[in-house]
């Protein structure tokens, strides 16, 4: 049994789910999507004996990157994004920063690939690209923990939306069906918002796909 755990901070204005990775004996830790807390999440880590290893951004909306930098800035932890996400991060039109009347842009130290596999804080997960949501939206699969977190890709029944630049509802359903419904139906999925679910629950009740 892995001993991987997968904490959770529900912040920022619009609930975004922002989770600790972990090894149960271990305070090193990969944070994924900090929203806009990243001060807040790094003091609070902080005082219950944590170090940020890594930074991980499933994509580049507002609501999941706005705290990324100051989290890297007063953690120096590394910051990773998918390649194809790279218009969205350099763009705060893109990423609908501006049209929230708080523009902001970043540049990851590392953009991965799909199928790349990262060694950090002691643990080893794939990059898995989901394009849907956005373009370069991806998951990250801890295959030890059978846990996958993957973003705005899929909810508890839902899916994400596609209005917004570089969306696409048919990329978005075609990604579930063969990047996510093909994992072991007891993945665990963590998504960017609400809570969490399996492969095989979202398989037979999410009607979106």
């Amino acid at each position: 049994m892995s001993n991987i755990k997968v904490a959770r901070m529900v912040v920022g204005n619009l609930g975004t789910n922002c989770y600790l990775i972990y090894r149960e004996e271990s305070k090193e830790a990969i944070i994924v999507d900090p929203a806009d807390c990243g001060e807040q999440i790094f003091q609070k880590l902080q005082s219950q004996g944590f170090t940020v290893s890594a930074i991980l951004l499933t994509h580049a909306h507002f609501d999941h990157v706005l705290g990324a930098s100051d989290l890297r800035r007063v953690s120096g932890a590394k910051l990773y994004a998918l390649e194809e996400e790279r218009p969205l991060c350099e763009n705060s039109e893109t990423n609908v920063s501006a049209m929230v009347g708080r523009p902001c842009t970043i540049r990851p130290n590392t953009y991965v690939v799909d199928g790349q596999e990262l060694e950090l804080a002691g643990m080893t997960c794939k990059v898995i690209a989901t394009p849907g949501h956005t373009a370069g939206s991806c998951c990250y699969y801890f295959e030890e923990a059978e846990v996958l977190i993957c973003g705005d890709t899929i909810f508890q029944e839902s899916v994400g939306r596609t209005d917004l630049p570089t969306g696409s509802a048919s990329q978005l359903v075609r990604s579930i069906r063969e990047r996510i419904f093909t994992l072991p139906e007891e993945t665990q999925l963590f998504p960017g918002h609400g809570d969490s679910t399996t492969v095989g629950h979202e398989k037979k009740y999410n009607p979106f796909c």
